[in-house]
């Protein structure tokens, strides 16, 4: 379980085959091969280290259904590691499953992102969705879209500063939101 507070911003090194590559130093302190990194929201396994850098596998179904795949050596990536027992929860509950790739339509501060129908329909006025992992207050949510007001800090500590329009993002919705549909009757079956 991820918080969506990003802990660092670091950078996409290298794709070989389904073996990506990323720099980076904050996440790495205590890090052990098979470790979780929420890497742009995606929650990523760790499968080599070193002292500024660490690699995992990416599956044809994470890039399915990911931005990952347009990741472009030198790009900035969000780095999050797992909350543990005992830490406080400052953004909201984030698993680091992505529930679909969302295209910037305006950049921060009043940032715009447009969201696939199949995500939206779980996108509220005030509640959280998580953008690359970052964990946001939606301010307003329109017919394919949602915005989020985007502080200067948070424009520069995350890839939401650094992206320009038409760049992919990773989108996770609220579970608690998931559940409830699913729990309701009429609700999707098998989903």
């Amino acid at each position: 379980m991820f918080t969506g507070l990003v802990e660092e911003l670091g950078r996409f090194v290298e794709r070989d085959g389904h073996r990506f590559r990323f720099s980076a130093r904050t996440v790495l302190d205590g890090i052990a091969i098979g470790d979780s990194i929420a890497t742009n929201g995606c929650c990523l396994t760790v499968v080599e280290h070193g002292n500024d850098w660490w690699a995992t596998d990416v599956t044809d179904e994470t890039l399915s259904r990911t931005s990952l795949g347009e990741l472009s050596p030198g790009d900035p990536v969000n780095f999050e590691r797992p909350t543990r027992v005992g830490d406080r929860l400052g953004g909201h509950i984030v698993q680091g499953h992505v529930d679909g790739v969302g295209r910037i339509l305006a950049r921060p501060p009043d940032l715009r992102v447009e969201v696939p129908s199949t995500v939206i329909r779980y996108c509220v006025e005030k509640g959280s969705i998580t953008i690359d992992g970052v964990s946001l207050t939606i301010v307003a949510v329109l017919d394919d879209a949602v915005t989020a007001a985007i502080i200067p800090h948070t424009a520069e500590v995350t890839t939401l500063g650094h992206k320009p329009v038409g760049a992919a993002v990773n989108l996770e919705v609220d579970v608690i939101a998931k559940y409830v549909e699913r729990l309701l009757p009429g609700g999707p079956a098998g989903a």
